[in-house]
């Protein structure tokens, strides 16, 4: 039996036999290309090209058809991938001017996009290079004349193993005959592991190279709790994974009568439980999970993936349908959370920035360009007639950013009176304290705010200058740091000083064995991935708010790491 560790994508437990998509050896050797053959070799790029959008549009449909627009878009980004210069027009020029065949010209182009998006830090885009890598593949295996084996040949409850997973991929796991998956690359922001939390299906990414450790046919059980993977396991560890999906199963079933139960302590406390989700999409599964609103919806969803900005009238439309299904909830709304670099197509004489993680992005970037940022406004502005809706700007580092925000919108909703367009009397308008700045003057910002949510992500990256997927470091990332506890605190007292309320929106929120502890340190709600919201309800159903603030001053007084991981171990043994 081996086991190896990944990161942990969508809980759960998969156990079956592995059925593997290899990542084939594509050999790509240098060649010339005489003068005279140039535009032969030119034509045959553009027809790897053109079988390679075929395939891609085509997967695009059945995804629609399965999957719904949400997951359709994935196949959207890739279809920009294979319009962008560098893997067409680019191509073709340097096919011309080196005099050499496509696949050494499309590989030496892959490699210099590669080198360029190893230098990002933000997650959700660096992944992406691993999605611009298996389109370049593609075209690759058309020139090559290479087959990738497709899941659609599974017969048998299986445990997919890949280096990483195409679109065309994505529609077989629709099957219930895939248990789980472990694939090479991603993290927590990868497209499969949205996926795999959306479809409920087990899953560990970031395994570096399992797929050239195994074999189809092997048995494997998947941990997507835990982050890891067995490999041939032995009947004791079998028996004992099968009695622990058993008790998932049970325990699951339990959670789902708490649906429609509040989210109280024994001694009274209400605590809201909202989800964060990005799409229109997801409302469904934040009312099956038994949630009490929407804590982020995520805006800048609407902005990837296309060739122009979204409209005054499509995003109206689109906030509108959200807020429509989720009444009589609140919807809070994150305004465009994105840096320049994602939308340079849109703004003239946009520079490149070297670190981009600590640049031009969210608040300051809406701030330097007003109008993208007041189109925007007006959209929720209009929208916020249809029922409960709250607004946040992201990445507020001071009072004064927040005051500008709030300057904006202030003048969208006197054009919106002017123009006798009908919009909310109030709309709460709040802060996401997400740097280290912001949380040292929360006394200052929740005097202006409505409200303040935690955004423990970022909080937690900048606070400890550690990039949570740079492997050397990423051990340093821990969200139980005395530095970061503080910060909790202080945000939390200083926004019920002023007679506010705090949430909290950061992965941080839907660890279990730390529910008792936020409650403690005065989180009045917790938004999370909407399958996370009946095991924290349940968490919080059993305790006493009395002794979860006993429990989080005890922590608070610790002088080091182990002292805290003491008390922290303490929770463990009681929520489970």
């Amino acid at each position: 039996m081996n086991l190896f560790h990944g990161v942990a994508a969508s809980p759960g437990i998969g156990i079956g036999k592995i059925f593997l998509l290899e990542q084939e050896e594509m050999v790509i050797a240098r060649w010339a290309i005489p003068k005279e053959e140039i535009k032969n070799e030119i034509l045959r790029f553009r027809k790897a090209l053109q079988k390679t959008k075929r395939d891609m549009k085509k997967d695009k449909q059945e995804m629609l058809n399965l999957l719904g627009k949400n997951h359709a878009r994935l196949a959207d980004a890739y279809l920009l991938i294979l319009e962008d210069p560098i893997l067409t027009t680019d191509i073709e020029k340097q096919i011309q001017k080196d005099q050499v065949n496509a696949e050494f010209v499309i590989q030496s182009a892959l490699e210099k996009i590669s080198h360029t998006f190893d230098t990002l830090t933000d997650d959700y885009f660096r992944e992406r290079i691993n999605d611009i890598a298996e389109v370049g593949n593609k075209i690759l295996r058309y020139l090559l004349g290479k087959q990738k084996r497709e899941l659609t040949q599974m017969t048998e409850e299986s445990i997919v193993v890949a280096h990483n997973l195409l679109p065309s991929d994505t529609l077989a796991l629709k099957t219930r005959l895939v248990k789980g998956f472990a694939i090479d690359v991603g993290g927590k922001t990868s497209h499969t592991a949205l996926l795999a939390q959306s479809l409920e299906i087990p899953a560990v990414v970031g395994l570096k190279d399992i797929s050239s450790r195994v074999k189809t046919g092997q048995k494997m059980i998947v941990d997507g709790d835990q982050g890891v993977i067995l490999i041939e396991p032995d009947q004791s560890a079998l028996k004992n994974y099968h009695r622990e999906k058993e008790i998932q199963i049970h325990k699951n079933q339990e959670l789902n009568k708490l649906r429609d139960l509040p989210a109280q302590t024994l001694d009274g406390k209400r605590i809201e439980l909202s989800a964060n989700i990005e799409n229109a999409e997801d409302v469904k599964n934040v009312l099956f999970y038994g949630s009490e609103g929407i804590g982020l919806f995520r805006t800048e969803y609407l902005y990837l993936n296309r060739d122009d900005l979204p409209s005054e009238e499509e995003q109206v439309e689109h906030y509108s349908h959200v807020i429509k299904q989720m009444m009589p909830y609140s919807t809070l709304f994150r305004t465009l959370d994105l840096g320049g670099d994602k939308l340079t197509a849109f703004i003239q004489g946009y520079a490149a920035e070297k670190n981009p993680f600590m640049g031009l992005r969210a608040l300051r970037f809406c701030l330097k360009y007003p109008d993208i940022f007041k189109t925007q406004l007006r959209a929720l502005l209009k929208a916020s007639a249809q029922g409960n809706m709250r607004i946040m700007f992201p990445m507020v580092s001071g009072v004064e950013e927040f005051l500008k925000g709030k300057e904006l919108l202030e003048r969208a909703r006197e054009e919106l009176v002017k123009e006798n367009v009908s919009i909310a009397r109030k709309v709460e308008v709040g802060a996401m304290i997400e740097v280290p700045s912001a949380a040292l003057v929360a006394d200052l910002i929740t005097q202006e705010a409505d409200f303040v949510s935690i955004g423990t992500n970022d909080l937690i990256q900048y606070t400890l200058a550690v990039d949570r997927v740079n492997e050397n470091v990423a051990s340093l990332y821990d969200p139980t740091h005395l530095s970061i506890l503080r910060l909790v605190k202080l945000v939390a007292d200083a926004a019920h000083a002023h007679g506010k309320w705090v949430g909290m929106c950061g992965e941080m929120a839907s660890d279990i064995h730390l529910t008792t502890l936020l409650l403690g340190l005065g989180l009045d709600e917790l938004s999370v991935v909407p399958s996370f919201i009946p095991r924290l309800k349940k968490i919080i159903r059993s305790i006493q708010f009395s002794e979860a603030k006993k429990m989080a001053g005890q922590i608070m007084a610790a002088k080091n790491l182990k002292e805290v991981q003491s008390h922290i171990e303490k929770i463990q043994l009681a929520v489970q």
